[in-house]
């Protein structure tokens, strides 16, 4: 980058106040607050030279300085050290989320907890069906012509669909389909169960192969068929606690791009596994959201990534405690999921 270890120091110090004061930072202020070893006139020195490198810039005249979004992601890289979260935070963490009584609970205690932890706004994935394995298919009869199927998924995420049947059938007929279709397909991916479904039919006997095409259909539907992905959102009121420079001056086009499902899934719905990623500022693909950064990871039981959460703020973020928070209780939800 060719800045010495002086000027990203300095770069550090600028970011770190910034984000702490909201109020652009001066070289008098610098050298107040940190011990960086050298006079006022070397710091404004420095800062002319991260200036013209783009990495400050000075909003208004007679101003301190603040970050751009290329000072912030040299931050980031190679500047910012992940804060370890504290013993009571996890223990907060781990509380909070064991409390949980189903997969919509654990989804609505995350979002909730990342908004208060990191106070920006929160996304969470529902686990994507897509991604999930079978781990039972109920069958119940309502009557003797219709039966409600249910398909749990190893995420914990539950989907019920009815079944009309051709021909009334009997309790012990029901007890036989259910076994069958479990045998077939329980710890199959969703993605995969398509050509088995096909051969419960051919290989179902005469008198219920009428009754199992019917379920076959209404499995199809409910395993491979494209679902709606599920968001949930929380915090939205933390994005008018910032500055006049957060956010170019404007909340509109961020809080439009809010109520946009298909763009918070595009924020936080393709991380790969292991990765944790920051976009800050111009990174963002969506042009509404260019004035602010995101920090997203995915989750799921052990290696397996069924969601993906995040949050969102302006780019003067506290990258090092954000990623630490969104990290730590994204694998706080994978161990739980694990568990159940």
């Amino acid at each position: 980058m060719g800045l010495d270890d002086r000027k990203l120091a300095v770069l550090r110090a600028i970011v770190e106040d910034y984000v702490a004061t909201q109020e652009p930072v001066g070289s008098k202020a610098l050298v107040e607050r940190h011990q960086l070893g050298v006079s006022p006139a070397t710091v404004r020195n420095d800062m002319a030279v991260l200036e013209e490198e783009g990495y400050i810039r000075q909003p208004h005249t007679s101003a301190g300085r603040v970050p751009t979004d290329r000072g912030y992601r040299l931050f980031v890289d190679r500047l910012s050290r992940v804060k370890p979260l504290s013993p009571a935070e996890r223990r907060a963490i781990e509380r909070f989320l064991a409390g949980a009584v189903d997969l919509d609970d654990v989804v609505h205690r995350t979002v909730r907890l990342l908004a208060q932890l990191t106070r920006q706004v929160a996304v969470v994935q529902y686990p994507s069906l897509a991604r999930s394995r079978v781990r039972h298919l109920e069958l119940v009869p309502i009557s003797t012509t219709r039966l409600m199927l249910v398909v749990i998924a190893d995420t914990g995420r539950v989907e019920q669909r009815l079944v009309e049947l051709p021909a009334p059938i009997h309790a012990d007929d029901v007890l036989d389909l259910r076994r069958t279709v479990n045998e077939k397909l329980v710890g199959i991916q969703l993605s995969e169960t398509p050509p088995l479904v096909q051969t419960l039919i051919d290989e179902c006997v005469p008198h219920l192969r009428g009754a199992m095409t019917t379920l076959s259909t209404v499995l199809l539907e409910t395993l491979v068929e494209r679902h709606e992905e599920r968001i949930a959102l929380a915090g939205t009121a933390n994005l008018a606690r910032g500055g006049l420079l957060d956010f170019q001056g404007s909340l509109r086009p961020i809080l439009e791009a809010l109520e946009e499902e298909v763009v918070l899934l595009k924020l936080i719905g393709e991380v790969e596994p292991s990765t944790l990623r920051v976009r800050i500022g111009d990174e963002n693909e969506i042009d509404n959201l260019r004035a602010a950064s995101v920090v997203s990871t995915g989750y799921g039981p052990g290696a397996t990534i069924v969601g993906g959460m995040g949050v969102l703020g302006p780019t003067r973020m506290d990258y090092p405690g954000t990623i630490a928070t969104v990290r730590a209780v994204a694998r706080y939800v994978g161990e739980l999921l694990a568990q159940n």
